[in-house]
């Protein structure tokens, strides 16, 4: 994990390059911006390799103190203990900050929730689910924009997208993709029984428009009738908007809004999601071995978190982590536990590969 003093020195002087440029004020316009963007990422990492250089400088010159100077060596050794205990740490702290980074971690997210197996108590876990992540977003400062959901009789959903703004909302609801299960007595159920159900959440990265741009020609753009709950215009103009997307197949249909003009824009805004979330998955081809390994694979076929009811629990099965403290995970106030273990585990994952 150590990293060696000649890519210290080089991140060191990249930071003062960075720094000398920014303040000489003589960047503009897209220099600039490029400028404090590099500056922005390097910061961190820039400002941890300079506290370990002075860590490892300051071990150097207390052993030279020590060998020049007899009458020094008591107060040398207390501060050589307290170096070499706070060294490691420092080291590791910087590995991390070394680690290679999704691009995508930054970006905005389209949170996707369906109900799976379970009827309509999948779709009432499915609601759940998104409320969790609603009131976990709030914790966090994040705005939550609802893009469409499709209600189940008994008040789930069958379906629900979410749009989530914020910082570092990828970064961190990233982990959540895949399938969650609840073990739980159904409120339609009259006997008392525990019911298994299920609902698959997908974590999307937002594309900026200049990412993935859409060609016209590329879509089929239905116009039609909206149906089902949504207001007393919403069956009686052709607001409801279906795109399909011909090269790929996919479709979005998009009926939440009034206006025929606001649901092909929130449409073409989960289409361009989905398409540059399949850019991204092509791309990592060549990784799949590696990333199924990892935790936060983002795979959606896999049970990844259990709810159980009757015994209070919360178990995420990538990492074989409970908590017994289910209903603040379902409040979102437990819920950066998990995801704090989850980043944790993975990044020691990584660490370790880039030992090996």
């Amino acid at each position: 994990m150590s990293i060696a003093d000649s890519r210290l020195a080089q991140l060191a002087a990249r930071f003062a390059e960075l720094e000398a440029r920014l303040s000489s004020g003589t960047l503009e316009g897209d220099a600039f911006i490029t400028a404090s963007r590099d500056y922005a990422e390097l910061e961190p990492v820039a400002r941890t390799a300079i506290h370990v250089q002075g860590l490892r400088a300051e071990l150097a010159d207390l052993a030279a103190m020590v060998d020049s100077d007899a009458d020094m060596r008591a107060l040398a050794d207390e501060e050589v203990a307290r170096i070499r205990a706070e060294l490691p740490q420092a080291e590791r702290a910087l590995a991390l900050a070394m680690l290679p980074r999704d691009t995508a971690d930054a970006r905005p997210a389209m949170l996707e929730i369906r109900a799976g197996t379970g009827g309509d108590e999948a779709a009432l876990f499915a609601a759940d689910l998104y409320r969790m992540y609603e009131r976990f977003a709030a914790e966090q400062g994040w705005q939550v924009e609802l893009i469409s959901v499709s209600a189940s009789d008994i008040g789930g959903f069958k379906e629900v997208v979410a749009h989530i703004a914020g910082t570092g909302v990828f970064a961190r609801l990233k982990y959540e993709s895949g399938v969650h299960r609840v073990q739980r007595v159904p409120v339609t159920e009259s006997g008392g029984r525990i019911h298994t159900s299920a609902a698959t959440v997908a974590v999307l990265p937002e594309p900026d428009e200049v990412d993935m741009t859409v060609d016209d020609k590329d879509l089929k753009i239905d116009i039609y009738r909206a149906s089902g709950a949504g207001g007393q215009h919403v069956n009686t103009t052709d607001s409801a908007v279906r795109i399909t997307h011909l090269p790929t197949g996919i479709v979005v249909i998009q009926q939440d809004e009034r206006s025929q003009h606001k649901n092909k824009a929130k449409a073409l805004q989960v289409l361009r999601t989905r398409l540059f979330d399949q850019r991204r998955a092509q791309a990592q081809d060549a990784e799949a071995e590696a990333r199924r390994a990892m935790v936060g694979s983002g795979d959606r076929s896999e049970r990844i978190r259990t709810y159980n009811f009757p015994q209070g629990r919360v178990t995420d099965h990538r990492i074989n982590l409970t908590l017994h403290r289910l209903p603040e995970v379902l409040a979102g106030t437990g819920l950066g536990e998990l995801i704090d273990a989850l980043i944790a585990e993975d990044q020691a994952k990584r660490l370790a590969a880039m030992d090996a």
